[in-house]
């Protein structure tokens, strides 16, 4: 995949416990699109999305750190980083 044309997820707290890895790079895209092949590839991620693709609501998702994901219809470009968090996480 030419590193152009993907996006890079990174993975925080217990997604990345689950996920087995620090991050993951797919074809850029729709949101739900990268979410339907995160769980793909990361089996203890399988409740990622609910069963009408949103997002589960014990995990959020951070465009570059600077915004949150409110769409799953939303396309990202190619070089974005999407941040999964738990939505429990804080301090």
């Amino acid at each position: 995949m030419e590193e152009s044309a993907t996006v890079t997820v990174e993975f925080y707290g217990m997604p990345r416990q689950r996920a087995g890895r620090a991050e993951l790079v797919v074809r850029a895209g729709a949101v739900a699109d990268i979410l339907a092949t995160v769980k793909t590839a990361c089996n203890g991620l399988a409740d990622l999305t609910r069963e009408d693709g949103m997002l589960a609501r014990h995990y959020l998702l951070s465009i570059n750190g600077d915004s949150f994901v409110t769409d799953v219809k939303q396309a990202l470009e190619p070089g974005t980083r999407l941040l999964l968090l738990s939505a429990d996480a804080g301090g």
